[in-house]
């Protein structure tokens, strides 16, 4: 599954309870998964009277949690877990017995013991019966949840019910639900907006045991990502050869040289609104690959050289063509003149941002944890910004957004 919507990375955990809407919980997984979103279920006992466990769990691909009493599943992906994980939590169908049970406190199963421990948004999608729905003790459940800030409402609509009834009840419409869950979700100065970020190095393959690469470890790269994932962006990122990165709510499309990164991004760049190169892209690949394991001679070797692919200037060349261009933002890693060369790159590449560091200095640049940089616009703005990895790009960030209606 191609996930492609705004809600990409978010978690999304929904609460099933026992009413017959509980089979439109399958429809509801499948939407959010084609929108991006992760997706982890909990359902009552009642509930998997109207659809099984296993359904749920084919649908999202995660297990699903029915027993807060089983030692195996509250080891492995338990209620406290399932609360902490989390941005949205989810309850479809909200019935009369889960409401009252929520409002009172109650945390007697799947799903209200982790929704008691949740500190998220919450949205309620109600579904039963009209009497139900209208019993005064419903009514005054339902007017003291919505006393509460942190819960939200989607439906229930009116309609001709499940049993013939004609009133309201019925849950809402899917496209309404996943909306509602779309608002609660994504907020932030990103919110709704598509991020494409390139990040760590490439690999230029000499013989099967040998290339040339750079000791970028992608951190930077991922930490734009992470803020802006942070701040509502929906984040792609092409990813070169990395280890132990935090890529949690990310859509990851995995790379090892320049061409790959280059044919990747490319696929990836309609309808994005940003566009990080923080890649540390090899500059140059052998001309030549051998097959085999090139054996050591007695004499000076040659390896002959060729430029790889410029993934940046392709991107900024291909937008020169279009109505709508997204905001360009490059990374210069230098040794010398950082500030020469970032004007020149800025200017050269058309670029909207570049950032730039002096990857020789301590505690900077690639592999460290920490980072100094010098950030450049297209408009004559010009910022330091130093401190942990993420911290600086939470800086620049605050930057691109602030510049984004200067040169729109």
């Amino acid at each position: 599954m191609q996930p492609h919507g705004y809600l990409m990375g978010r978690r999304i955990a929904i609460g099933v309870g026992g009413g017959i809407a509980a089979y439109k919980v399958c429809d509801l997984i499948r939407m959010l998964r084609k929108e991006g979103a992760q997706v982890r279920v909990a359902m009552t006992e009642s509930a998997s009277q109207f659809v099984t466990a296993l359904t749920l769990q084919s649908l999202s691909g995660e297990p699903v949690f029915t027993d807060s009493f089983d030692v195996q599943q509250d080891k492995g992906f338990g209620h406290l877990h399932l609360a902490r994980w989390a941005d949205v939590f989810v309850v479809a169908p909200a019935t009369a017995d889960l409401l009252a049970r929520i409002r009172s406190g109650m945390g007697n199963d799947a799903v209200t013991t982790p929704l008691l421990a949740f500190r998220g948004p919450v949205l309620f999608a109600p579904a039963m019966n009209t009497a139900m729905w209208e019993d005064p003790r419903t009514v005054s459940n339902v007017k003291a949840l919505k006393a509460e800030s942190r819960y939200h409402w989607v439906g229930p609509e009116s309609g001709v019910l499940a049993d013939g009834d004609v009133g309201p009840g019925r849950l809402a419409e899917l496209p309404a639900i996943v909306e509602a869950i779309n608002r609660l979700a994504v907020t932030g100065p990103l919110a709704g907006e598509r991020v494409l970020v390139t990040a760590g190095p490439t690999r230029e393959a000499i013989d099967p045991v040998r290339f040339i690469s750079n000791p970028s470890t992608g951190k930077m790269g991922v930490a734009m990502a992470q803020v802006a994932r942070a701040q509502g962006a929906a984040v792609t990122v092409v990813l070169g050869p990395t280890q132990g990165l935090e890529l949690d709510g990310l859509h990851v499309i995995d790379v090892n040289t320049a061409d790959q990164m280059r044919d990747a991004v490319m696929r990836s760049i309609e309808g994005i609104d940003y566009f990080v190169a923080a890649a540390a892209v090899s500059d140059w690949k052998p001309s030549k690959v051998s097959p085999q394991k090139q054996k050591k001679g007695e004499g000076p070797e040659v390896l002959t050289l060729e430029r790889t692919p410029d993934v940046l200037q392709g991107v900024s060349d291909h937008f020169q063509t279009q109505a709508r261009k997204p905001m360009l933002i490059g990374f210069a890693a230098e040794t010398h003149d950082i500030e020469v060369y970032a004007k020149l790159k800025l200017a050269k590449k058309r670029l909207d941002v570049v950032v730039a560091n002096d990857v020789t200095s301590t505690n900077a640049g690639f592999q460290a944890e920490t980072n100094r940089v010098v950030v450049l616009t297209v408009t004559g703005g010009r910022i330091e910004a130093s401190g942990t990895k993420r911290e600086v790009a939470a800086q620049i960030w605050n930057m691109i957004t602030h510049l984004k209606g200067a040169v729109r």
